[in-house]
């Protein structure tokens, strides 16, 4: 007898961690792929720079859909984009200085992707086309968030359940940073983004004013998106198709991989730079795509540069890292120095060779994204790197108020093994629902130490919104112990974090797997405090609700994304 998707996520959310798992974790998957894009050349687009906004009062900001071209050889593209670009506009702003901002959703009523009305959050009784902007790493109170149901139509003639304000307040209490800007409307994030809602957050303070970084033209956004491209221009996601089960979601893909990398909203695009540093804000803004990123010399692969990373997701690290290669997964940012002086006249091109899904492959692969040009002259004295950047003090673990083992699951279909549902949970209760009761209730000022368990054989990029965090480290565990009785055996020595993680701020953070097909699943821990934006409380007995989630935005708009309570 076959049972229906509906019971299948019935006895997953009734179930505890070992009966969850009834529905084996697989080592491999099965997972839908778009067509491939038209065949288009690189490096013929220069790179485009998105205008930056200084906001010093109420800014509007039109949510709109839009034709711009994405590349040389293509009829231009149907997007959606912040004021009208795609990328939207970066924010640079000044720590301390608050901002203020209307999102306003201009959008037709009719999507430009096809929506799967059997997930939560998308059903068929809502509307196709609603918005909610969450700045991604921002010290916010939990209205100006971007709550998942906090979401708005055109003119916001309809609202979400937890929709409460119109013009989102952002403190910029917090240290020298990039965040950006998404859409993260429950169950149509992964499509909102795809359409082309996203952008830079830039917040400066005196820290990094002192550091004499390479700025002005000097400092470049570098935001790493993957997309399929239609002939026509249009936008290619891809769906399930006919003839799967009834308990397979008809239109929902477990992750999207596409053939085109775009850097800034352009199609492998082309930068011309002097032979001198550049700073350069990247920010992996894929849907689901891991990079793991090289810059080779053109004619000569095998002669590299080195990255000199000085920042992390939540500002800058205690001294610069030199890197022959970066990792970066969906949702991070690294602040990373290239130096090209002496390479007057090469050209290096920023290779990727993660796998997708990583780390286990299989799906679509994206071997370059842009090329970097030394042809330009030098226009003005280079300076040394600093050697000092920022105090990054440890938080030690053993002054936690409490530590959490929190549980990411992927359920399969029973018969195919195909992708039902990703999800998250506690290892004492399992797998738990967006609407399941809330188990996570940290109090404002506290500080936890959160251990995600994971028992998939993908890397997931977890987040958590309003806090930032350090990565204390990882260590491997029994799988098939936990399976059958939900006990965690840890196994071996735990394994320290990279060079760039720790110590770092961080905000989102890649939880590996371990070796499922062998009995081995992998730990993660982070600390963090949680605290509001300066003056701001919660009273005692009351609360505000944010969210934590899996960042490949695939996983999060099918229910890998749960709230957690602030407690007074």
């Amino acid at each position: 007898m076959q049972i229906t998707r509906r019971e299948v996520l019935k006895l997953g959310a009734m179930a505890g961690a070992g009966a969850f798992f009834s529905c084996r974790v697989r080592a491999s998957r099965v997972r839908a792929s778009p067509l491939p894009s038209v065949a288009l050349r690189p490096f013929v687009d220069p790179l485009p720079i998105p205008p930056v906004l200084t906001p010093s009062s109420v800014v509007d900001v039109h949510i709109r859909q839009i034709r711009q071209k994405l590349h040389r050889d293509l009829p231009p593209t149907l997007v959606w984009g912040y004021d009208g670009t795609y990328l939207g506009p970066t924010f640079d702003v000044r720590r301390g200085t608050p901002t203020e901002v209307r999102w306003l959703n201009d959008l037709p009523s009719t999507h430009l992707l096809p929506i799967d009305h059997t997930i939560h959050g998308a059903e068929s009784t809502l509307p196709d086309v609603r918005t909610v902007v969450h700045l991604h790493g921002a010290k916010v109170l939990a209205d100006s968030d971007g709550y998942p149901e906090a979401w708005y139509t055109n003119g916001f003639g309809q609202t979400g359940p937890s929709f409460s304000r119109q013009v989102h307040h952002y403190p910029n209490d917090q240290a020298a940073t990039m965040l950006w800007y998404h859409d993260h409307a429950l169950g149509i994030t992964r499509l909102n983004v795809y359409a082309g809602l996203s952008g830079v957050y830039l917040i400066r303070d005196a820290v990094e004013d002192a550091l004499n970084l390479p700025g002005g033209t000097f400092e470049v956004p570098l935001v790493f998106q993957d997309r399929s491209i239609n002939a026509d221009g249009s936008l290619n996601y891809p769906v399930q198709g006919e003839g799967v089960p009834q308990t397979i979601p008809p239109i929902w893909v477990p992750e999207f991989f596409g053939d085109l990398g775009l850097v800034n909203g352009k199609i492998f695009p082309f930068l011309d730079v002097e032979p001198r540093k550049y700073r350069f804000r990247m920010l992996n803004a894929s849907n689901a795509r891991f990079l793991h990123l090289t810059l080779a010399d053109s004619r000569n692969p095998l002669e590299t540069l080195h990255f000199f990373q000085i920042g992390a997701d939540q500002g800058f690290l205690p001294t610069p890292v030199e890197l022959y290669d970066l990792l970066i997964g969906p949702a991070e940012r690294h602040d990373v120095v290239i130096d090209f002086n002496g390479q007057q006249g090469k050209s290096f091109t920023l290779m990727n060779d993660a796998a997708a899904p990583f780390p286990s492959g299989g799906g679509v692969a994206l071997p370059y994204l842009m090329q970097f040009r030394v042809s330009l002259p030098l226009s003005q004295p280079d300076h040394p790197l600093p050697s000092q950047l920022a105090l990054v003090p440890l938080m030690d673990p053993d002054a936690a108020d409490r530590r959490r083992q929190l549980l990411l699951a992927e359920m399969a279909d029973p018969t195919t093994g195909d992708p039902i549902v990703t999800m998250l949970g506690t290892a004492a209760d399992g797998a738990l629902h967006w609407d399941s009761p809330v188990t996570e209730d940290p109090r404002v000022g506290s500080t936890e130490v959160w251990e995600f368990i994971n028992t998939t054989s993908d890397a997931h990029p977890m987040h958590l919104h309003l806090v930032r965090f350090q990565v204390l480290d990882r260590q491997k565990f029994d799988l098939n112990l936990y399976l059958s009785t939900g006990e965690i055996s840890l196994i071996g020595p735990p394994e320290a974090p990279a060079a760039n993680e720790r110590p770092a701020w961080k905000d989102t953070v890649i939880v590996y797997p371990g070796d499922p097909a062998n009995g081995v699943g992998s730990l993660t821990r982070v600390i963090q405090r949680f605290e509001l934006p300066s003056g701001a409380s919660v009273p005692p007995g009351d609360m505000m609700q944010y969210v934590w989630h899996c960042h490949m935005l695939e996983h999060e708009d099918n229910e890998m994304m749960r709230p957690f309570n602030l407690m007074g």
